[in-house]
């Protein structure tokens, strides 16, 4: 089975709030067996709301729409939903003396125009609210299913949970959905795309789909049947190709970002890493420390920005500044060796480059880059140039380093 959810609520059209009941929805309906194929969000506008929620319940088998079952005008849930099911709203006296019950117990009286909350779509199971003043509906509209919940967190988790979830395992053919994700680094999303379409695109099901940010690449099979056997044997039928296809430039199978899996790897080798920082200003640093744990491993790390910085923490040569740059290989290399000799770490990593959106040379243009490893078997350094804003290259620079020490430790550089 199929749902949608429709989020209401002019607020959540703005910068300020976001919708993060449709995460929880998806999360629970997902492990119901039910895939969730389209999220919406909708302001205070019954005409439109009518009109998606008429569109929804055509396509699909359940419908949740979350918000807009307050008492004030702008609160058009239930309008919007009468008018799309052609259903008259019905006044519930039962319901008004109940939501009035609950303000006395606050010591607060009811005002007359929270009675709008008491209209039921006719036919609809009303959903009580131990949370709130606003109660839920439950809608049977010909094989499809309509759920009205009410916008606060706490309301809707609660009323879902105990009124909804009953229902629908009533409902809900017996499925599976199970995912598997890897997380790939060292290649560009094209490339990837042409390595593994042939593998991926002889199934419907399980369903790839590859996601790119900042370099690193995650690749989504979700597989649904009718048991968690049966979904997780097609996972295996489809992943296990593409496994050997991209062989180490896979990272991660169980979702955990670079950094904590070099930091992983740092702790069962017993070994440590200091980094030297100049285009990315601590932000190579920062992925590192935002693993928890990461004390284990992480020594610390400079930030040096101008040559002067370079040679008093790091000692590196000023010849080499003279003759070569702060851009460049062999700054990279001393960088590194620095910044290993001055902590005593095992490894050390450094990061030259120019990360714009001025300063460019022809010999560095923006986007140049210089990252470099140092170790007990020398010094190793790799050049790069990235194609971006000022905080791509920088964002993208740091996640080649973490990808350059994990391969290294793994002896692959």
């Amino acid at each position: 089975m199929n749902a949608e959810i429709i989020a209401v609520g002019s607020e959540m059209l703005t910068p300020e709030r976001l919708d993060t009941n449709s995460l929880y929805l998806t999360r629970e309906l997902n492990d119901l067996g039910v895939e969730v194929v389209t999220k919406c969000v909708i302001g205070d506008d019954r005409e439109r709301l009518a009109g998606a929620i008429r569109q929804a319940l055509s396509r699909s088998d359940i419908l949740i729409v979350s918000g807009g079952l307050g008492p004030t005008e702008d609160d058009v849930t239930r309008e919007a939903a009468a008018q799309a099911l052609d259903r008259k709203l019905v006044f519930h006296p039962e319901v008004a003396e109940a939501i009035e019950q609950r303000f006395l117990q606050a010591n607060r009286k009811m005002a007359e125009v929270n009675k709008r909350q008491a209209f039921v779509i006719e036919g609809a199971a009303i959903l009580p609210n131990d949370r709130g003043t606003a109660p839920g509906q439950w809608i049977e509209e010909s094989y499809a299913f309509a759920m009205l919940l009410p916008g606060p967190p706490h309301e809707l988790k609660a009323m879902f949970e105990r009124q909804c979830l009953p229902r629908l395992a009533r409902v809900v053919p017996r499925q599976a959905i199970r995912t598997l994700f890897l997380r790939v680094s060292g290649m560009s999303e094209s490339d990837l795309d042409t390595l593994i379409a042939p593998v991926y695109k002889k199934y419907d099901n399980p369903a790839t789909t590859i996601l790119a940010a900042n370099g690193d690449l995650q690749i989504h099979f979700r597989a649904r049947c009718a048991t968690a056997g049966e979904a997780d044997g097609l996972l295996a039928e489809v992943a296990g190709p593409v496994e050997l296809l991209l062989g180490e430039r896979i990272y991660s199978r169980n979702g955990d970002p670079l950094e904590v899996v070099v930091g992983d790897l740092l702790r069962k080798n017993h070994a440590t890493v200091s980094v030297a920082e100049s285009c990315t200003g601590g932000m190579l640093g920062e992925r590192f420390t935002s693993a928890a744990g990461s004390s284990d491993y992480f020594v610390g790390g400079f930030i040096t920005y101008s040559n002067a910085t370079k040679i008093e923490l790091l000692g590196v040569n000023p010849e080499i500044l003279a003759r070569h740059g702060a851009v460049s290989k062999e700054t990279a290399a001393a960088m590194a060796t620095g910044a290993r000799r001055r902590t005593n770490s095992t490894y050390a990593l450094s990061v030259t480059g120019v990360a714009g959106p001025d300063a460019g040379t022809k010999s560095a243009p923006v986007g140049t880059v210089y990252v470099a490893i140092a170790d007990d078997f020398g010094t190793h350094v790799v050049h790069r140039q990235w194609l971006g804003d000022r905080q791509r290259i920088r964002v993208f620079t740091c996640q080649m380093a973490l990808d350059l020490l994990r391969r290294r430790i793994a002896g692959r550089v």
